[in-house]
């Protein structure tokens, strides 16, 4: 509150009242005594004449935050007493303080008869009120943050967990004296494979951090030529397990703007991701549909669908869902690669009948 205005609100109760009813109304108190707390009944309002009083309230699960610290003519209390509710916050005297009391009914009385000085508490209430919500803003977005931090800590950790056990492991047989030729190649190759999943969770992360929206390096290819080499590729993945991946239709024969290297990680994400929902073995089904202004590419899995409930945030980043393995960021990379190529995706099933998911992108306006 500006000081002109500090010294009207002084002057005006002092010429309300006479020097006894004044001296009636002054109550001292002791360093570190409550004043009020939070919850008290708001029964007045007070002026502080001299010391230091800290004003100090829940912001956050964490306990009482100090909001103020105040002195002379400033005065505190006034919310509860305006809305006749309980007090939202606690006053502690942080010196020996003098402060004047003033009672509800004799405010009221006061502002009746002074418009002027309720101009004063309002100004001073808004001014609280934005200083206190700039407090609980840092409060959130600082916990938000460390809370994000944790979370990618934690999933790092439980997913590197298992591949290095299984490294420490496969390393230990290489070392054996007694191992043959036929375990130390087998254990090669499974070290070789963690190190791969290690390398594929990392550049997951990577890719996450990359900016949204940002403008891939678009090249025109043709789709049909693209799609079946990766298709390829992707059936030799594929080949130790029990899964299979079938096209439904010929991919066709069109071209399309895409950054291949980012659009083929969105194929194999989204592989990725049916074939841990299948761990008994299934099929892999791709569709294509082009229409006057996309391409619309559908990958369909005989696993056992999606939850209803988690639909919706199905592509929030940190997202596992129960899966034990994975970083928890392979659809929402999905969803920004889709997106940066000016598309997009989405996801439907029926539990026990499998997921479906499908993405757009638009095709080349012809010249």
């Amino acid at each position: 509150m500006p000081q002109t205005e500090e010294k009207q609100f002084a002057q005006v109760l002092r010429e309300e009242l006479s020097p006894t009813e004044y001296a009636a109304h002054v109550r001292p108190f002791r360093a570190d005594e409550i004043i009020f707390a939070t919850g008290d009944v708001g029964d007045g309002l007070y002026v502080i004449e001299t010391g230091r009083v800290q004003i100090a309230a829940a912001v956050n699960s964490s306990g009482p935050q100090r909001l103020a610290s105040i002195g002379p003519g400033d005065f505190f209390g006034e919310m509860a007493v305006v809305d006749d509710a309980p007090r939202s916050a606690t006053a502690i005297a942080e010196t020996d303080t003098i402060a004047f009391y003033l009672s509800r009914a004799e405010m009221m009385q006061l502002l009746a008869h002074h418009p002027g000085l309720t101009l004063s508490l309002i100004r001073e209430f808004s001014s609280r009120m934005r200083a206190t919500n700039l407090r609980y803003l840092d409060e959130v977005i600082q916990g938000e943050r460390l809370a994000l931090v944790g979370r990618s800590a934690r999933t790092i950790v439980h997913d590197f967990k298992n591949p290095l056990v299984v490294i420490r492991l496969a390393a230990e047989v290489t070392g054996a004296t007694t191992t043959t030729t036929v375990m130390r190649q087998k254990a090669r190759a499974s070290i070789l494979r963690q190190v791969d999943r290690m390398t594929y969770m990392l550049n997951e992360l990577i890719e996450y951090t990359r900016p949204s929206g940002r403008q891939p390096e678009m090249r025109t290819v043709g789709f049909a030529s693209y799609l079946n080499s990766l298709a390829d590729d992707i059936r030799q993945e594929l080949a130790e397990g029990r899964v299979s991946l079938e096209l439904e239709n010929p991919p066709p024969e069109i071209e399309v703007c895409i950054e291949p290297p980012r659009l083929s990680r969105v194929f194999y994400n989204l592989v990725h991701n049916a074939t841990d929902e299948m761990p008994d073995g299934g099929k892999i089904t791709l569709r294509f549909t082009v229409t006057d202004s996309e391409l619309r590419v559908e990958m369909a899995d005989t696993g056992k669908g999606i939850a209803p409930e988690i639909l919706p945030r199905l592509f929030q980043p940190f997202a596992t869902y129960g899966k034990t393995q994975g970083t928890g960021l392979g659809l929402s990379i999905c969803k920004r690669i889709i997106e940066d190529h000016g598309g997009h995706i989405w996801a439907r099933s029926n539990p026990g009948q499998g997921a479906t998911f499908s993405f757009a992108l638009p095709l080349p306006n012809p010249e």
